[in-house]
């Protein structure tokens, strides 16, 4: 009996591969040839999740109430939780009946929240190299794409002037990320004034997403979009449990801000999901709600690692910025490499898996991504099989 004819709706044809199951891919087959793998490539914490969450997670998970269907907004006290940890980490205040959304983790909302508001033809003004998510969640809109340059020469900071005025005017949404993957670079007050000032001038809704805020070091306290005044009226922010208590597989996170923007992405959630586990929930209430020792030992390890690689690459004379945040270190490629070559050169000739630059977005050529995801002795050795490649 023949099959059907079975062809893919458009929409997908326009996806590119997703990046980081080809980086796994590449790494399954160098295992399966019995090469030992370090890899620096996909941004998981190998650091395990705090014991009081798990804990939590143990006794909440055996009440039957939350083995019912939850409520697609997120429980009132997981809301909660998430306006009072804002009002404690930035000093802004949220409502949480209206201004507070919760998310099975921010990929999630960061994917939909296009559905919400972008009409086929519509424009979004997404940041190149970036998170590959904030494009692909246009493309399952029927919308187009802008890219913003994120350059050394301007601190990867967008430059919004060279956006084309008839570009801004279709454009629907704008993502920023700052702390940034994969460049690992910051913003401050005077850029997040200019996002309100652009967006206010064409009507754009800002979506922020600050994943890697609780990453950092020396110090340095990143800030929120949030924080800058009349950023509530033109957008929202993502946050996600995932990078800062090592919770990536319990996919919990939300955003915050605008009432009317997450309206819009909450009609999208209501029809397509059922809301996070409510075990979960309470798991991240406790997170938030605890000393957060555990997660300033964590930025203790990741700034030794951070120091060991930038160590390491100065010795090989490969050049990277100090990241004040993020685990993620920007490497400029050797002469004579595109990122993808640097990338595949580094995985045949020593077992090292890192992220093609390009892979987020042509301005991210000539860099790779390296992820401080392994022990120091394991970037120890990483840095001794490159030199030993002598690229």
């Amino acid at each position: 009996m023949s099959s059907i004819q079975i062809e893919r709706a458009n929409r997908l044809k326009r996806l590119p591969s997703y990046l980081f199951a080809r980086i796994d891919q590449m790494k399954q087959e160098a295992q399966k040839a019995g090469m030992d793998i370090i890899s620096l490539g996909v941004g998981d914490p190998d650091l395990p999740t705090p014991d009081h969450i798990i804990e939590e997670l143990t006794v909440s998970s055996r009440r039957p109430a939350n083995h019912q269907y939850p409520s697609y907004k997120g429980m009132e006290s997981f809301r909660k939780s998430c306006a009072d940890w804002y009002g404690r980490r930035f000093g802004v205040n949220l409502d949480p009946g209206s201004e507070v959304l919760s998310l099975i983790g921010s990929k999630e909302g960061i994917a939909h929240i296009s559905l919400a508001f972008v009409n086929p033809g519509d424009y979004t003004l997404v940041p190149d190299p970036a998170y590959p998510v904030y494009e692909i969640g246009t493309y399952f809109a029927d919308g187009q794409v802008h890219f913003m340059p994120l350059l050394a020469e301007r601190d990867f900071l967008p430059n919004f002037s060279d956006i084309p005025t008839d570009v801004a005017r279709k454009a629907k949404l704008m993502f920023i990320n700052y702390p940034n993957n994969p460049t690992a670079a910051c913003a401050e007050m005077g850029f997040y004034d200019e996002v309100v000032e652009f967006a206010r001038a064409h009507d754009i809704i800002v979506c922020s997403d600050i994943a890697y805020s609780e990453m950092a070091f020396d110090g340095y306290k990143p800030i929120s979009f949030l924080n800058a005044e009349g950023a509530k009226d033109v957008g929202v922010e993502f946050h996600s449990l995932s990078k800062t208590y090592n919770m990536t597989g319990w996919r919990i996170g939300f955003a915050a801000g605008n009432a009317e923007v997450l309206s819009g992405l909450g009609s999208i959630k209501t029809n397509v999901d059922s809301g996070a586990f409510q075990a979960v929930q309470e798991a991240g209430i406790r997170a938030m709600e605890a000393d957060q020792a555990c997660v300033a030992d964590m930025c203790k390890i990741y700034r030794g690692r951070r120091d060991v690689v930038l160590e390491g690459l100065k010795k090989l004379g490969l050049q990277a910025n100090m990241p004040k945040a993020t685990f993620y270190v920007w490497v400029k490629c050797p002469e004579g490499y595109t990122s993808s070559e640097f990338t595949a050169h580094l995985l045949k000739e020593c077992g090292v898996v890192t992220t093609p630059g390009n892979g987020f977005g042509e301005s991210g050529e000539g860099y790779v991504r390296m992820a401080l995801t392994v022990s120091e002795d394991r970037l120890r050795e990483a840095i001794v099989r490159i030199e030993k490649t002598g690229f």
